[in-house]
């Protein structure tokens, strides 16, 4: 039995083969390629080996004296978790291959074998492990949930000190990012690790409300203001007086309210409707927007003044495609959620839907993903959650309409999806063989999603 270790090491990899030469060889490319190596020549000495390591993939030949590759195949699985399994062997058969697969093995190699089908097979076992690894993590401590966000990728984390920061001040705040990446919930975080916590906290959906009536929610009125005004009512401001006002979607504001909201933050006053006497507010405005403002100054429908006015603290939520593992902890947490609510036992993800996730683009980011994982529950009775549980554009599809007479815009999403599933999802390569850049790829992904959705 020989160990090899490197100054940094990778995953360890256990290699079972009555062969020396064979052994010599997989050691040798193996930890060139940095990974911890451990070999030996029988099962016997494996099955010791397995108990002594924290062994991450098992390479094992088929044909061995006394027990077969086949047995260990079978003892990993029904011992282990969290290990990979790779067979290789010096004679090749279907009826090999197909017990081998169904035994428990991942990859499956023949002698002789490259450097590169090696590797590759190396590569491709360890990512499949990775991703059913990342399928059961939970938060491990408090850094990965900060008052209803949930995230330990580096960019969330630099999400959570900036609220941090934002919370011991009162000052305004604007709050950038796509859609469903959780502007509404980084602005309830500031407002409840801040001193106004005991104060309300209070929505306004600006593009919800019509433009006409957006001035009397926001400010209130007087009796008499206009006709059915029977009573003074609060406006928002008012109703949030002491703690904080969340302005989703500032952009879609008109002109004449922004001057109106830009006099609010410098005088600290509202003029209630049909009134013509001030009221002393004190009110954290944090203000959101999925739009980029700095062009709509350019355009003329946003004022530069009110720009800087919330824009004194900046907090920019990232959109779920570049966060990394946190898909992988959020969908989690999707399922057991969702999971409890019904009373339904937890179900897993198969390593295809895993692999999904990781590649596809999240275009309604976390939301998206959200009301994803509540459909699979609501509709699945599974215990394993796998690729025809997901949504038709997220599955591999032949297409009913492969005749001739069909439109140019079909035959493009045919061609891209097509192109998708021959790169196993990654959008990046995909871009470079369509000849477009990625966020153009986006773009029609997005386009073919609600064309599916009419």
């Amino acid at each position: 039995m020989k160990s090899d270790k490197k100054k940094k090491e990778k995953e360890c990899i256990l290699v079972v083969d009555d062969a020396p030469d064979t052994l010599e060889l997989i050691r040798r490319n193996l930890s060139l390629k940095g990974f911890s190596v451990i070999t030996t020549t029988n099962v016997t000495d494996a099955l010791r080996i397995l108990e002594s390591y924290r062994i991450d993939l098992v390479i094992t030949d088929l044909k061995m004296p006394r027990v077969s590759g086949l047995d260990l195949i079978r003892h990993v699985r029904d011992n282990y978790r969290d290990k990979e399994i790779m067979l290789i062997t010096g004679y090749p058969s279907l009826e090999g291959a197909v017990e081998a697969v169904k035994t428990g093995a991942e990859e499956y190699l023949t002698k002789p074998f490259t450097d590169k089908e090696l590797f590759d097979a190396v590569e491709r076992s360890l990512k499949k492990l990775q991703l059913r690894r990342t399928e059961s993590m939970e938060i491990k401590d408090e850094s990965s949930c900060f008052e209803g966000l949930i995230g330990e990728s580096r960019a969330m984390q630099e999400v959570f000190n900036n609220i941090r920061k934002a919370a011991v001040t009162s000052a305004t705040v604007l709050i950038t990012g796509e859609s469903g990446t959780g502007k509404e919930l980084a602005a309830r975080a500031i407002h409840y690790t801040s001193d106004r916590a005991s104060y309300p906290f209070i929505a306004v959906n600006c593009s919800a409300i019509p433009e006409g009536l957006l001035e009397s929610e926001l400010f209130g009125y007087v009796k008499g203001a206009f006709t059915g005004a029977d009573q003074s009512r609060a406006g928002f401001f008012q109703t949030a007086d002491r703690g904080t006002i969340f302005l989703d979607e500032i952009s879609e504001t008109g002109l004449a309210m922004q001057v109106k909201l830009l006099r609010i933050i410098q005088e600290k006053e509202v003029f209630m409707l049909g009134s013509r006497k001030p009221r002393k507010v004190d009110v954290r405005i944090v203000a959101s927007t999925n739009k980029n403002l700095q062009n709509a100054i350019k355009k003329g429908s946003f004022r530069e003044d009110l720009f800087y006015r919330l824009n004194v603290i900046s907090i920019e939520m990232p959109p779920l495609r570049e966060r990394g593992n946190d898909v992988f902890i959020l969908a989690n947490r999707f399922k057991e959620k969702f999971a409890g609510e019904m009373g339904k036992p937890v179900p897993h993800f198969s390593d295809r839907v895993l692999q999904i996730f990781q590649n596809y683009d999240w275009p309604g980011n976390v939301r998206e993903l959200e009301n994803l994982i509540q459909q699979i529950i609501v509709m699945s009775d599974a215990e394993t959650i796998d690729v025809p549980d997901l949504p038709r554009w997220m599955r591999f599809s032949i297409g009913k309409n492969t005749g001739v007479l069909r439109t140019l815009e079909e035959v493009e999403a045919e061609h891209i999806i097509n192109v998708l599933q021959s790169v196993g999802g990654n959008k990046t390569e995909a871009s470079k063989i369509l000849g477009i850049d990625r966020k153009t790829l986006r773009l029609k992904l997005n386009k073919m999603e609600s064309i599916r959705n009419r």
